[in-house]
């Protein structure tokens, strides 16, 4: 099963994609992860990708599609992909659909994580980790146990990200709607969107997700 898990920065699509590779086996393909993968392992299209961002330019849709292409040559992607951040361009949905073809496989389902933007604001500003082992906590839904202790470690250390703040928020929102408004109209009439409450507890997102994927 090939996926595109969709939704904005503080939405949980990432904790999702993790539970998706830990209980499907599917591989998460980032294209910015995959982008510096290529480029370290040294692959043909890792050298192009080398190249182009070292004379400072930007990679072209055919330099990632190529990085798309070999990754999903690898065995480890037979059990089904979800694609994050990619496509983005209506250009590099055409792209996909012969990336897939010409592999014998077909894109099965777009999930689109919905959220209130205030509500939002208000899961991210909130958010830290204890900067020991990373643990994640938030001033108002999921506080340490005993105050100022990491739950799992014992550190009394913790960290926030400088750009959780409602500012930054706000431009990430925009930034997502302006990045998927290309390609959701394209998969909305192939019938393949399906939105599910990003903003309903970790539990409950992870099962409408499966109650999707699970169609087939």
């Amino acid at each position: 099963m090939n996926i595109i898990l969709l939704g904005p920065p503080g939405a949980g699509k990432g904790t999702q994609a993790a539970t998706l590779v830990s209980e499907r086996g599917m591989v998460q393909l980032s294209t910015g992860d995959m982008l510096r993968a290529a480029v370290a392992a040294g692959t043909p299209v890792g050298l192009q990708a080398k190249s182009v961002m070292e004379s400072g330019g930007l990679v072209s849709d055919e330099i990632v599609s190529g990085i798309i292409g070999e990754r999903l040559d690898q065995p480890d992607t037979a059990n089904g992909v979800i694609f994050d951040g990619y496509p983005r361009t209506a250009a590099q949905a055409e792209a996909l659909d012969g990336l897939l073809a010409d592999r014998g496989r077909t894109l099965d389902y777009v999930i689109e994580l919905g959220v209130d933007e205030a509500a939002l604001i208000d899961r991210v500003v909130g958010r830290y980790t204890c900067a020991k082992c990373g643990a994640g906590y938030h001033d108002r839904y999921k506080k340490p146990a005993v105050a100022g202790v990491c739950d799992v470690c014992g550190s009394t250390e913790f960290k926030r990200r400088p750009d959780d703040n409602a500012e930054t928020v706000h431009n990430r929102m925009s930034e997502y709607r302006a990045k998927t408004a290309p390609i959701l109209p394209i998969y909305d009439a192939r019938g393949l969107v399906h939105r599910v409450d990003g903003m309903a507890d970790i539990a409950h997102v992870g099962a409408a997700i499966a109650a999707v994927l699970d169609r087939k």
